[in-house]
Order: structure tokens, then C-alpha cells, then sequence
């Protein structure tokens, strides 16, 4: 391990990073890009999105078991060839009209989840569940440079020079890159824990069917996922209405910002999430998972979603004080980390299974997201559709006392905290325990 990351893996986390750089290009100009040049209104652009984020809800959904049935490299290296093809489908059609942008894009939408969350299984099948919420860190670091930073930074030197069409055809470079890195570079999952090598046909269904049913068979992991739900619906949701928010778009608003400015904002905050991931997945490991999502995770990102929204009333088109709501967005949206490593410690012996509703809740929330905001602009204005966000935040908070995983040297098998003595034990790897 290299602080938390494991090395067998190093490779993958760079293809992650490459991959993720493509398919972020888009996410802080499509929506104005429809508006402004293709004449879309703000709720059609803003459906785009809403169709798109449904699509990779479902091909999340199916991606943890599908992933530890038949391979988790084998559904990654699916995933990049799909993205390819589908972008230039979008690019090339789905530009024309709305329709075909809802239909085009929406598509699109199958691919990623396929390299990304069979990334997750891959990471799951590779490393001690003790260390992985550090493990899971590493991999929303990797997340973040590629979607969020480069993702938001190199447009900002592309758009000028050859416009927010050139930009997107640019994006396929580096999927590919990603996707062939994945190909000769990352290995697949230690023999003993590939489970794809010893499941029966049969097996594989019932295994696909625990996907569903397992919703249903372990009610901690419904209640885990509507936290995964509504930790990151600004995550998604602000991409599509701040671009419009802040540059004069929408009715209710003025043009405080440039479109250049809400770019660099946006990729400033994923560039700290890199480091604050790290530091979040080392702290959730060490101190408990379920604390720092509670207090720092869902109350900072009430505070966040509140400061984006009326720090440009009270101050108007000021720079420095956006980039403060940006700096405590980024320390709060990644106190989340660990939710990677609730799932499966919540089933452990169907891990696909519990990851599997992970995803279904990681795509639910770029569905959800900006759903949020497609609904409530119409009927509750922009600082309206604010304070729905921030009100689903405290309810997570509330959420969050229900919810008790078993975590090696903070809880026993059944949630419960350890005495202070035997969890000091467990972190100097003492034989009080036994």
C-alpha cells in the first residue's frame, strides 16, 4: 500500500483519472452550450441531463454483479469501446435537436458507469476491508483529477481555440487512452477472490438477481443507499444549473459571473477534492466512517449549497467569496468517501451484490440531481431549488443514525463502537483482541 493506495492497482487508478478527464469535458459547458448556440430553453437542456443521469443509474445498478460475474477488466475495457462509440453518435446527431440530444446523450450515458464501477469492484476484490474506505479515497482522488480537473480545466484552454464543438470532439483521445491503458496495464483481481472463474451458469443469474433482491433481503443497505443518493446531488445537479445561475440565464438571475469564471471555480473545487479525498478515506478508516459523513459530509454541504446560492446576492460578482463556498464544497462533498467501503462491509459475502447497490445510487444521484433542478426551477425559482437541496441534506444527517456497518477497529460485527481500549489496540495491531 502507498498510503492507503494499493500498488497492484496504481495503473488503474491513472486510467481511472485519464477516462474520467473525456468524459468530463462537457459537464461545465453542455448545458449552455445547448442554450446559447442551439437555442434549447433551460428546462430541455436541463432534461438532457435528467436522461442522461436515469441511463447511468441503470447501467450502474447492473454493473457491481455483472462486473464480479464475468470479470471486472473485461466490463472496463466494455465500457471505454461503448463511450467511444457513443460520443461520436452523440456529437455527430445529437446536436440537431433536442430529441436527438436526449436520445443521444442519454445513451451515452451506459458507458462510463461500466469502466468506473467495475473499477470499484476490481478495488474491492483487491484489497482488506480495514483499509479500503482508504483504498476508496485513492479511487475519488482519481475521479477528481480526471472529471473534475482536467475535466474542467482543459476546456477552458480548448474552448478559445476551437470552440465548445472542437472541444468535444477532442474527448474520445483520451477515453482511449484510459481504455487502452486498462488493456495492457491493469491486472485483474487476485485468483482466490475472481469470482467470475467458479460460478456456474445458474450461479450467475442468481447472483445477477441478488443485484435486486438484496434491496430488499438487508434494509441497512436501502437506507445506504439514499445516503449515496443525497450526498452528491449538487455534485451533479449544480454542473447543470450554475453554469445558468450565475451567468444570467436563468429569469431570476443576473449575470455575476462569466462562463470562464464558473469554470475555474468548479475546477479549483475538484482540484482540493484530490487531496481532501486522500485525507477523508485515511480519517473515515481510522476514526469511523459513519461520524465524518454525518457531521462533516451532510452539514457542510448544506452550508455549501446555501453559500452558492446567496454569496452572489450579498456580494455579487465577487470571485473570492464564490471560491470560499467552492473550498468548503470540496472538504464536505468528499467526506463521503467511505461509502465505497459501507456497501460490501454491510454484505460481505455478496460484495457484487452490495456494490452493485452502490452504483444503483452513484447513477440514481446524477439522475436525481439534476431532476432536482429540471423540477423546481419552474416553481420555486433559482434560491428555491437551494434550499431543496440543503433540506435533503439534513435529512441524510438524520438518515446517517440508522445506518451502523461493521468497521474493523471502530465497531463489532454488529455496529456497535468498541470500548476506546480495543480500538487503540486495533490501530497499533495488538493481540488485545484476540
Amino acid at each position: 500500500m502507498i498510503l492507503g493506495m494499493p500498488k497492484r492497482l496504481l495503473f488503474g487508478y491513472i486510467a481511472l483519472a485519464v477516462f474520467m478527464a473525456g468524459d468530463g469535458f462537457d459537464l461545465t459547458f453542455l448545458s449552455r452550450y445547448l442554450v446559447v448556440e442551439h437555442g434549447f430553453t433551460g428546462t430541455q437542456a436541463g432534461m438532457v441531463f435528467t436522461i442522461y443521469g436515469f441511463v447511468v443509474a441503470v447501467s450502474a445498478w447492473t454493473t457491481g454483479v455483472l462486473a464480479e460475474t464475468f470479470g471486472a477488466k473485461r466490463l472496463m475495457l466494455l465500457g471505454g469501446v461503448l463511450w467511444i462509440g457513443l460520443h461520436l453518435l452523440f456529437v455527430t446527431a445529437g446536436l440537431t435537436s433536442p430529441g436527438a440530444a436526449m436520445l443521444t446523450y442519454g445513451l451515452r450515458g451506459v458507458a462510463y458507469p461500466l469502466f468506473m464501477y467495475s473499477f470499484v469492484v476490481l478495488i474491492a476484490q483487491s484489497v482488506e476491508p480495514g483499509r479500503l474506505a482508504s483504498a476508496m479515497g485513492w479511487f475519488w482522488a482519481a475521479f477528481s483529477v480526471g472529471l473534475g480537473s482536467l475535466g474542467a480545466f482543459i476546456p477552458t484552454l480548448t474552448i478559445p481555440l476551437v470552440g465548445e464543438l472542437g472541444t468535444l470532439w477532442l474527448a474520445p483521445a483520451l477515453v482511449g487512452i484510459g481504455t487502452l491503458m486498462c488493456l495492457f496495464l491493469v491486472p485483474g483481481p487476485p485468483p482466490e477472490e475472481d469470482l467470475s472463474r467458479r460460478l456456474s451458469g445458474a450461479a450467475r443469474g442468481r447472483e445477477l438477481l441478488r443485484g435486486v433482491t438484496i434491496l430488499a433481503e438487508r434494509p441497512q443497505i436501502s437506507l445506504a443507499v439514499v445516503i449515496r443518493i443525497l450526498c452528491n446531488i449538487t455534485l451533479y445537479g449544480f454542473p447543470m444549473m450554475m453554469p445558468l445561475y450565475l451567468t444570467g440565464q436563468l429569469d431570476d438571475s443576473r449575470p455575476w459571473f462569466s462562463q470562464a469564471e464558473w469554470m475555474s471555480l468548479w475546477a479549483i473545487m475538484n482540484t482540493i477534492t484530490i487531496v481532501a479525498n486522500i485525507v477523508w478515506g485515511r480519517l473515515g478508516d481510522r476514526y469511523g466512517w459513519m461520524r465524518q459523513m454525518r457531521w462533516f459530509g451532510f452539514g457542510g454541504m448544506a452550508l455549501a449549497a446555501l453559500a452558492f446560492g446567496y454569496i452572489p446576492h450579498l456580494f455579487g460578482g465577487s470571485y473570492v467569496a464564490m471560491l470560499v463556498a467552492a473550498v468548503v464544497f470540496a472538504c464536505s462533498v468528499t467526506a463521503f468517501v467511505p461509502m465505497g467501503a459501507i456497501f460490501p462491509a454491510l454484505a460481505p459475502e455478496h460484495r457484487g451484490a452490495a456494490i452493485s447497490a452502490h452504483n444503483l445510487a452513484s447513477g440514481l444521484t446524477t439522475f436525481i440531481g439534476p431532476g432536482i433542478a429540471t423540477l423546481f426551477l419552474p416553481l420555486l425559482g433559482s434560491l428555491g431549488v437551494i434550499w431543496v437541496y440543503a433540506g435533503l441534506f439534513l435529512l441524510g444527517t438524520v438518515v446517517t443514525f440508522f445506518i451502523r456497518p461493521p468497521q474493523p477497529g471502530i465497531t463489532d460485527e454488529h455496529g456497535r463502537p468498541l470500548p476506546a481500549r480495543e480500538r487503540a489496540a486495533a490501530r497499533r495491531g495488538s493481540s488485545v483482541l484476540a
